[in-house]
C-alpha cells in the first residue's frame, strides 16, 4: 500500500487525485490531506478517505474542522497553519506527495517534501517559477523524484528519452513544443479584451480549473509560467522551448528531435490522466478517463501565439531569459494583478501592464534560500499593490 499526502486536497487537482486513489484502493491510501479554508470540503474528504492527519492553513478553519470531526467521534488529527501543512508534506507514511497548493504559498511545504526524498507529484508550478534553481538542486541532493502533473509537462515527460537528464542536445532533442489552448479569449480583438470580465475569463473552453489559473489561461500567463517550469524540469534553454496554440487541447505537448521526428502525447482534456501516470510511473494503470476518439476529434489545429494581444507570454520569456529574481517577481506581480482583476479592481488588459512595470523596477534579493525568495516575493507584491491602488 502506497501512502500519499495531498497538499491542496479540496482544489480541482486534489479532488482529481483523490478520485484516482479511490479507483485503486488496493494500491494507494490518502494518509494526509491539507487545504486552506474549505472546511466542508475537507470534512467530507475526511469522512470518505479516513486519513491519519489533516491540516488547514487557516487557523480558524482548522479549529472549526476539529470541532466537526470531534462531533462525529473521529480520531483524525487536525493541524493548523503553515507548520501543519508542512507536517502533512513530511509524513513518514507518505511515499508520494501531491503538491497542488496554488501560488507561491505552495513552495515551502513542497520543498519540505523534497528534503524528505519523496516522490513529488508537482502540480504547483510556482515552486519552479519562484525557486527553480534551488528546488532542483534540493531534489538532486535529497534524491527526490519530481514528476510533472501539468498536462503539458507530463506530456513532454512521456515524450522524452528516459535519460534526458544527461542533456537534451546530447539525447537528440531539438525543441520542446508546449501546446496552449489559447484560452477563452483566443479569437477576441484588442477592443473586446478591454471589457473582459472575470466571469468571461473563468469560462475556459476545454478545462475545468480554479479561478486564478483560469485567468492565467486567458492572459496566457499560465503558458508563460509553464515555459519557466519546463526550463527547470528539463534543463532547457529558452531557445529550446516553443509555444504552439492548439485550440482542441488534444495534443498536450510535443518533443521535436534533431532527426525530424516529433513525438506527441494525446488524450482527452482530463487531469486524471497525468495524475494517474505520475502515480503509477514507470507502470500505468486506469485513471477513469475515456480513451481518445480520433474520429470524434476529426481535426487538430495549430497556430502561432499572438504576443501583441497576449503580452504576458512575452513577459514570461523575457523573465526566464533574464533569470535571477525576474521569474519570482513576474509570478508575484501576476498573482496580485489577477486577484485585483477577479475582485474587479483592475481591467483585464491592465494585468500585463502592471506586471511589466514591476519587472522594470529591478528588484533584488537572495536566491539561495526560501527566506530570501519569499522576501523577493513580498517586495514584488507590495510594489504591485502600490501600482494598483
Amino acid at each position: 500500500m502506497i501512502g500519499i499526502s495531498v497538499l491542496g486536497s479540496t482544489g480541482s487537482i486534489g479532488i482529481s487525485t483523490l478520485d484516482v486513489i479511490a479507483q485503486h484502493p488496493e494500491r494507494y491510501r490518502a494518509v494526509g490531506l491539507a487545504a486552506n479554508r474549505d472546511v466542508e470540503g475537507l470534512f467530507q474528504q475526511c469522512e470518505r478517505f479516513q486519513p491519519t492527519v489533516v491540516a488547514m492553513a487557516d487557523q480558524a478553519s482548522a479549529a472549526d474542522l476539529a470541532k466537526r470531526l470531534a462531533s462525529i467521534g473521529s480520531s483524525i488529527e487536525v493541524l493548523a497553519g503553515e507548520a501543519g501543512v508542512i507536517a502533512i508534506a513530511e509524513l513518514t507514511d507518505a511515499e508520494m506527495v501531491m503538491a497542488a497548493i496554488v501560488g507561491a504559498a505552495g513552495l515551502t511545504p513542497t520543498l519540505a517534501a523534497v528534503r524528505k526524498g519523496k516522490r513529488i507529484l508537482l502540480a504547483n508550478k510556482e515552486s519552479l517559477v519562484v525557486a527553480g534553481d534551488l528546488f532542483m538542486r534540493e531534489a538532486k541532493a535529497h534524491k527526490a523524484s519530481v514528476l510533472p502533473i501539468d498536462s503539458e509537462h507530463n506530456a513532454v515527460f512521456q515524450c522524452m528519452p528516459q535519460d534526458f537528464e544527461q542533456g537534451l542536445a546530447a539525447k537528440g532533442v531539438k525543441r520542446i513544443l508546449l501546446t496552449a489552448s489559447g484560452g477563452p479569449f483566443r479569437t477576441w480583438t484588442n477592443d473586446q479584451l478591454k471589457s473582459a470580465t472575470p466571469e468571461q475569463a473563468c469560462a475556459h473552453p476545454n478545462w475545468s480549473m480554479g479561478r486564478k489559473i483560469s485567468v492565467d489561461s486567458a492572459t496566457m500567463m499560465n503558458k508563460g509560467l509553464e515555459v519557466i517550469e519546463a526550463r527547470w524540469l528539463f534543463d532547457a534553454t529558452p531557445e529550446q522551448i516553443k509555444v504552439v496554440v492548439h485550440p482542441q487541447s488534444v495534443v498536450h505537448s510535443m518533443v521535436q528531435y534533431v532527426d525530424g521526428s516529433v513525438l506527441a502525447q494525446l488524450g482527452n482534456p482530463d487531469m486524471r490522466t497525468p495524475i494517474a501516470h505520475a502515480m503509477a510511473w514507470p507502470e500505468r494503470h486506469g485513471s477513469g478517463v475515456a480513451s481518445l476518439d480520433l474520429f470524434e476529434v476529426a481535426r487538430l489545429d495549430f497556430e502561432e501565439p499572438d504576443t501583441q494581444r497576449f503580452p504576458c507570454l512575452r513577459l514570461a520569456f523575457d523573465a526566464v531569459a533574464a533569470a535571477g529574481v525576474a521569474p519570482a517577481v513576474l509570478n508575484a506581480a501576476n498573482e496580485v494583478a489577477v486577484d485585483a482583476f477577479l475582485s474587479k479592481q483592475l481591467a483585464f488588459v491592465r494585468i500585463p501592464e502592471i506586471i511589466e512595470t514591476v519587472l522594470s523596477q529591478n528588484l533584488e534579493g537572495d536566491l539561495d534560500s526560501v527566506e530570501g525568495l519569499m522576501a523577493i516575493d513580498q517586495a514584488a507584491r507590495a510594489a504591485t499593490e502600490q501600482l494598483i491602488h
